[in-house]
């Protein structure tokens, strides 16, 4: 395999470029190091990755790439860039989300209908897009509602991925990843600011009652989904990946007490804007498609953030 990997120097896309070339594939990382948080995490995440003789890194965004000369001898796409954060997609930054999220893949999909080696193309879509009018669990063939910002541009992307497969035989599979938390998760994820908060004994702030839900997914769960998707997604489809650890954020407290040896203190605040109150993924496509069955539980999975967080702060 010949990988493209979008947005490699992020949480995700890092933890996957790292399991590709592990695996004998041949990568060309690209980032552009957006702003949202800050760069030297990112120059961490890709350390290990610039040693190895398999990967090459290119510093741009989507839209100022060559990417008819990246393309070129590419096999598969792996589309993780995107602008994160369901709180910041409001107001004024919207315009940061349309240009990251939808025009960003609109550019991609379009160099990629001009580059006919490739195989298949992974679009990294989320849970967000659901919203909240939708029976539990979520199921791929429901009608997404989001209400963020965020989720809206997720999924205007997975449409433009569809466009393009029906129009252009592009063949993109979509994955709506659900809280995707482990080593590398970033610093404006709740478990991250949980975690760090324990390791410093400070105080943490929850927003609402602590009775909203998540499926969280480990990372290296939704990478494994995801490679899987690059040779077994059938194009045109949409995939859940869930960790199947489905949770209320009180439970999660509870968690990071035992992982941590101590008490959280908690500070409660009012639910936020476009925070969807209860996310579980049904799964039974990606089983039957992928071979998909998540395979680290949540005290696990968050034991192991724990400790990689201990060891870099």
């Amino acid at each position: 395999m010949r990988a493209l990997v979008t947005g490699a120097a992020g949480f995700i896309g890092s933890t996957l470029a790292e399991q590709l070339v592990a695996e004998g594939a041949d990568v060309v990382g690209l980032d552009c190091f957006a702003d949202y948080y800050p760069r030297p995490i990112k120059e961490r995440n890709l350390a290990g990755l610039r040693k190895g003789p398999r990967f090459t890194f290119v510093e741009s965004t989507i839209q100022d790439a060559d990417l008819a000369s990246i393309l070129r001898d590419r096999t598969h796409v792996f589309h993780l860039a995107a602008q994160a954060g369901v709180r910041k997609s409001w107001g004024r930054d919207f315009a940061v989300y349309t240009v990251n999220n939808i025009d960003a893949t609109q550019v991609l999909l379009e160099a990629i209908a001009q580059a006919p080696a490739i195989e298949r193309v992974v679009y990294a879509s989320s849970s967000s897009v659901y919203g909240d009018n939708v029976a539990m669990p979520m199921r791929e063939d429901a009608l997404p509602q989001p209400v963020s910002p965020y989720g809206v541009t997720k999924l205007a992307a997975e449409q433009l991925c569809y466009l393009y497969y029906t129009n252009h035989r592009v063949p993109a599979v979509s994955l709506r990843y659900f809280t995707v938390y482990g080593p590398r998760q970033r610093p404006d994820m709740g478990f991250h600011k949980f975690l760090h908060a324990a390791i410093r004994h400070e105080p943490i702030s929850l927003y609402g009652d602590g009775e909203q839900t998540r499926d969280f997914t480990f990372v290296h769960d939704a990478v494994g989904a995801t490679i899987a998707a690059a040779t077994r997604g059938v194009p045109g489809r949409v995939y859940n990946v869930g960790g199947g650890s489905r949770v209320s954020m009180n439970q999660v407290i509870d968690i990071i007490g035992r992982v941590a040896g101590q008490a959280l203190i908690v500070n409660r605040g009012e639910a936020q804007k476009g925070d969807m109150r209860h996310t579980y993924a049904d799964t039974t496509l990606a089983q039957r498609d992928l071979g998909f069955a998540p395979r680290v539980g949540l005290e696990q999975g968050l034991a192991a953030e724990f400790t990689w967080l201990s060891g870099v702060l």
